[in-house]
This record gives C-alpha cells, sequence and structure tokens, in this order.
C-alpha cells in the first residue's frame, strides 16, 4: 500500500544513496545536501515531512534518457565510476544515486497531484539540469526535471507543465529537451554567457514549441573592474 501523508502537508524528499555520489573534491558533493538537512534540523524541519524517494522506474526514464544511454551510465557505475567529461565524474554509487534523484522528481509529481502534499522539495544527487537526452555533462547524469515534467504528461495526463530554472547557469538539458514542443514551457533564468554559452534571449523555443522557451539572462552583462 502507498504511504499516505496528511493533506497540504510539506514534504521534503530524500534518498541516503545521495551520499554515495562520489564526486571526490568537486565542486558537488556530498557536503551540499548535508548542509541543507543540517539547516533544517536546526529550525525543527520547517513543518516537512521527511519521506524516502523510490528509484525511478525504467520506462519513466526512457522517455526522456534513450535506454541506451541509461546502460552506458550503469556500466560505468558498475566499473568503479570514471570521467564523463571534463566536468562530470561518477563513482560506483552514482547510478543508483541517480536513480533516486529522478524517482524523486518523479514522487513530488505523484504526491502533489494525489493532493498528499500542497509543497515538496526533493533533494537529491547528482543535480540534472544540464544532462541532454544523450550525454552526461555540467555535473548531471539523468535530467530530473524533464523525467518529472514528462511523466506529469504522459503519464498523469496533465496538458502542460511550466519549469522554472533559476539557476546562475542556464538548464540548457531541460531547454533543448522541451524546445519543440508547448507541452511545456520552460523559463530559465540565468546569468549569460557563463557555463555553458546558451540561454540567450533570443532562444524561444522552435517549430509547435516556439514561444515556449523563455531565457531570461540579465540585460546587460557587468564587467570586473581593472584595477590599475
Amino acid at each position: 500500500m502507498p504511504v499516505r501523508y496528511p493533506a497540504m502537508a510539506s514534504v521534503f524528499l530524500e534518498h541516503p544513496s545521495s551520499f554515495e555520489h562520489d564526486t571526490g573534491g568537486h565542486p558537488e558533493q556530498p557536503a551540499r545536501i548535508a548542509a541543507i538537512q543540517r539547516e533544517l534540523d536546526q529550525r525543527g524541519w520547517l513543518g516537512f515531512e521527511r519521506v524516502s524517494s523510490p528509484a525511478v522506474e525504467r520506462g519513466v526514464l526512457t522517455a526522456v534518457h534513450p535506454a541506451r544511454y541509461v546502460d552506458a551510465i550503469e556500466a560505468v557505475s558498475a566499473r568503479g565510476g570514471g570521467a564523463l567529461d571534463l566536468d562530470t565524474v561518477a563513482s560506483a554509487g552514482s547510478f543508483n544515486a541517480a536513480l533516486h534523484a529522478a524517482g524523486g522528481a518523479v514522487r513530488m509529481v505523484e504526491l502533489l497531484l494525489d493532493g498528499a502534499a500542497e509543497r515538496g522539495f526533493s533533494a537529491h544527487r547528482p543535480p540534472g539540469h544540464h544532462a541532454i537526452p544523450t550525454r552526461a555533462m555540467g555535473f548531471c547524469l539523468f535530467n530530473n526535471i524533464a523525467v518529472a515534467a514528462r511523466f506529469a504528461l504522459d503519464v498523469r495526463g496533465l496538458d502542460r507543465v511550466m519549469i522554472v530554472d533559476w539557476d546562475v547557469h542556464h538548464g540548457n538539458g531541460t531547454n533543448d529537451i522541451f524546445h519543440s514542443t508547448p507541452e511545456v514551457l520552460f523559463v530559465s533564468i540565468h546569468q549569460w554567457p557563463l557555463y555553458p554559452g546558451s540561454g540567450a534571449a533570443t532562444d524561444v523555443g522552435e517549430g509547435d514549441g516556439e514561444g515556449f522557451t523563455v531565457n531570461l539572462p540579465p540585460l546587460h552583462t557587468v564587467q570586473p573592474k581593472v584595477l590599475p
């Protein structure tokens, strides 16, 4: 039987596998999750119900990422990990962590749509918004929010979804995944032209998705002062 939570509860979705995604001295590291948990613990968790996230179902994941790509990430982890590109690394625990990161996003969709929670926060590693369907990049293995949005559309029957991506870096993976569909309104607030160099205001989507991509970089780039 599925676990039921009080109506209107706030849920904090988490899984210990996030700490098993070992990136060494990389900026994206387990301490990010520990810091969030520590601050919330000092504040009595602010009314959040702590919920363990399941691993995402394979069919839900492959609605965004082709099976061959999922298999490739699994194989890298099975070998003990390695560098996927100059910025992105995987360890023996990374594949399982990535499954639960995507699974947490999907479970949050379920809880919200079922009325079991009024709001939710999915706190997992690895992150996701740079991952494109066939490539890991920018610390990201699977595009968690894209998997959750596709689940909401295909499985739960929503007509449209809005994603607001607020980060110093442009969410290029999510941007590209929904670039040509009107099902998802993707809005990104980011600095530009920082990594990965995408996200210009002129990028508004294409084809049927034209107008459903909204990139909001600063109106101007602040240049650092050069001291004499």
